[in-house]
C-alpha cells in the first residue's frame, strides 16, 4: 500500500489542494462554531463552487468543511453550552460544567488532541479496509447493488432518532423525489408537471439548502437564540499529565467506536458521540459524577465525532453507498462530474480515493494546528449577534442556488423546501433520509431495471443470489424488529384475559 499512499501524498501536496484542504477545514470549524449552521447547509452553499475546481479539489474541500465542522462544535458547548454541531451535544454536559470550574483551557485542549488522534487512527483504519472491501464489492451485481441500497436505506430510518415510521416516510418521498425527469429507459417525462427545469430532475443543491439551511434560519428565527459566551478566562490550553492519563482510554474507545459505528449507514459522528459517552459513563468508576464536569466526558465523545467523520467515508469510496446526508452530498458531487462511484474509484480514479484520504491526515494536523490558537478569534466571533449573520446566510443560499443553473426556479424549489423543511423539524420528522434516498433513487431504479431485464422479468433473482437475499433479509428484520414490543404487549394482554376468565 505504500506506492499508493505517497501517491495520494504526491496529490494532495500540491499548492491547489492544500489551499482547498486549508479553505475547508478553516470554513468547517467556522460553521462547527457558530450555533444553527451545520455542515450540511455550508456544504450547499460552497457545491456550485466546486464544480469549476477539479473532483479531487471540491471534494478535499468539501471534506474539510465536514470533518472540521467537528472539531468547531466543541468549543460553542464548553463555552455557551450550546452544541455548534448536533454531535457536540454531548460535550455541553461537561464540557460546559469544566468551564465553570475554570477549566474551559483544559476542556478545549483534550476535545482538540482526542479530535485529531481520532481523526488521524480512523484516516490509517479507511487506508486499510477500504481496498478490501473494494474488491469484495467487485463480486455485487445489479442485485445486490439494489439489495444493498434497500438495506442502507433501512438502516438509517431505523438508525433516526425520531419514530421510525416517520423517517420511512421521509425515504419514501425522496424515493419519488428521484423519479422526477426524464424516463431513462421509455424516455418519457415523469411528474414534471409541466416545468422544464424538472426534464433533468429535481435539483439536490436546492432541496439540501432548503431543508438545513432555511429552516435552520427560520428556526433560529422563531427561538430566538441568544448565546452568552463565558466570560472566565481561558488558560492552560495544555491539558495536564494527569488529564491527558485519565482521557487515554477513553480516546482509544472513542476512535474505534467512532470508526466502526461511523461506516454504518445513519451512524456517523452523532450516533458515535452519544455511543462513546454512554460507554464511558458506564466503565467509569465515578459514573455519578458524569455531568458535573468529568473529562472523560469531553475526551470520548469529543474522539468518536471524529473518527465517526472518517468511518463514514468507507462506504461512500468503496460501494459508492453514502451513509448520511454529507456523503449523500459527497457522493452528489462525483456524480455531476461524471465519476463512476463504487468498487472501481480505485482503480478509474485513484487520484481522487488516494488524494482524498491523505488530505484528511493532513487537514487533521491543520486543525490541530489552527484550533488551540484562535481560540480568542473563535470567541470574538461568537458574539456576532445573529441578526445578523442570518441575512446573510439567507444570502448565500439564494445566490449558490440561483448561480447552479441560473434559474430562478432553482431559488423558488429551495424556498418551498425551506418551509417544508422547517415543518418537518417542528413535527420531528428527519432530513437525512430524505436527502440519502433522493440520492440513491435513480441508482436503485436503474440497478432494479437492470436486473429485471437480465432476468427476463422475474422477481425471484433478489433471494436466489445469496448476497442480495441476506441484505434483504436483515432488511426486512429491521423492518419488523419495531413490531416485538406489540407482539409482548398483545401476549401479554391475551395472558390477563385469561387469567380473568
Amino acid at each position: 500500500m505504500l506506492p499508493e499512499i505517497f501517491y495520494g501524498f504526491s496529490v494532495a501536496l500540491t499548492f491547489q489542494n492544500l489551499l482547498y484542504c486549508f479553505l475547508g477545514v478553516l470554513m468547517g470549524t467556522l460553521v462547527g462554531v457558530l450555533p444553527g449552521l451545520g455542515p450540511v447547509a455550508a456544504m450547499s452553499l460552497l457545491f456550485t463552487t466546486t464544480l469549476h475546481l477539479s473532483p479531487v479539489s471540491g471534494m478535499i474541500m468539501l471534506a474539510g468543511i465536514y470533518y472540521g465542522a467537528q472539531y468547531g462544535g466543541s468549543t460553542t458547548s464548553i463555552l455557551l453550552n450550546i452544541p455548534g454541531e448536533a454531535s457536540s451535544v454531548v460535550t455541553c454536559l461537561d464540557g460546559y460544567q469544566m468551564a465553570r470550574q475554570g477549566r474551559a483551557g483544559p476542556a478545549l485542549g483534550i476535545s482538540a488532541f482526542g479530535s485529531f488522534i481520532g481523526g488521524t487512527l480512523s484516516v490509517l483504519g479507511l487506508m486499510l479496509m477500504a481496498p478490501p472491501l473494494a474488491n469484495m464489492a467487485l463480486k455485487f451485481g445489479f442485485a445486490e447493488n439494489f439489495s444493498l441500497m434497500c438495506l442502507g436505506l433501512v438502516i438509517v430510518s431505523f438508525l433516526a432518532r425520531g419514530s421510525m415510521l416517520k423517517a420511512m416516510l421521509m425515504a419514501v418521498f425522496g424515493l419519488f423525489l428521484g423519479t422526477i425527469g426524464i424516463d431513462l429507459i421509455v424516455g418519457k417525462p415523469r411528474f414534471t408537471l409541466g416545468i422544464k427545469s424538472f426534464m433533468d430532475g429535481v435539483g439536490l443543491i436546492p432541496i439540501v439548502m432548503g431543508l438545513f439551511g432555511i429552516s435552520e434560519v427560520l428556526l433560529n428565527i422563531e427561538e430566538g437564540l441568544s448565546r452568552e459566551v463565558f466570560k472566565a478566562k481561558i488558560s492552560n490550553l495544555l491539558p495536564s499529565l494527569k488529564d491527558f492519563k485519565d482521557s487515554l482510554k477513553p480516546i482509544l474507545r472513542g476512535t474505534i467506536l467512532g470508526f466502526f459505528l461511523g461506516i454504518l449507514p445513519g451512524g456517523g459522528a452523532i450516533v458515535s458521540a452519544f455511543t462513546s459517552y454512554a460507554v464511558e459513563k458506564k466503565l467509569s468508576k465515578y459514573p455519578e459524577k458524569f455531568g458535573t464536569g468529568v473529562i472523560e466526558g469531553v475526551a470520548g465523545p469529543e474522539t468518536a465525532n471524529n473518527a465517526g467523520s472518517s468511518g463514514a467515508f468507507v462506504p461512500l469510496l468503496t460501494l459508492g453507498i453514502p451513509s448520511n446526508a454529507v456523503m449523500a452530498l459527497l457522493l452528489g458531487l462525483l456524480l455531476t462530474h461524471g465519476v463512476q462511484v463504487g468498487p472501481l474509484l480505485l482503480k478509474q480514479h485513484s487520484d481522487i480515493f488516494w488524494g482524498v484520504v491523505v488530505s484528511m491526515y493532513i487537514g487533521n494536523v491543520m486543525l490541530l494546528v489552527l484550533n488551540l490558537p484562535l481560540i480568542g478569534l473563535w470567541v470574538k466571533i461568537l458574539k456576532v449577534p445573529y441578526p445578523i449573520l442570518f441575512p446573510l446566510i439567507l444570502l448565500f443560499c439564494i445566490i449558490g442556488s440561483y448561480s447552479l443553473n441560473n434559474n430562478t426556479e432553482d431559488v423558488l424549489l429551495m424556498i418551498a423546501f425551506g418551509v417544508f423543511g422547517y415543518f418537518m423539524k417542528k413535527f420531528d420528522y428527519e432530513g437525512a433520509p430524505l436527502v440519502l434516498a433522493l440520492v440513491l433513487s435513480p441508482m436503485m431504479e436503474n440497478a432494479f431495471r437492470q436486473t429485471l431485464l437480465t432476468s427476463q422479468g422475474s422477481f425471484l433473482v433478489f433471494i436466489t443470489r445469496p448476497i442480495s437475499a441476506t441484505l434483504l433479509l436483515i432488511a426486512v428484520l429491521l423492518l419488523l424488529y419495531p413490531l416485538i414490543p406489540w407482539f409482548k404487549f398483545r401476549k401479554k394482554l391475551e395472558s390477563l384475559e385469561a387469567d380473568e376468565e
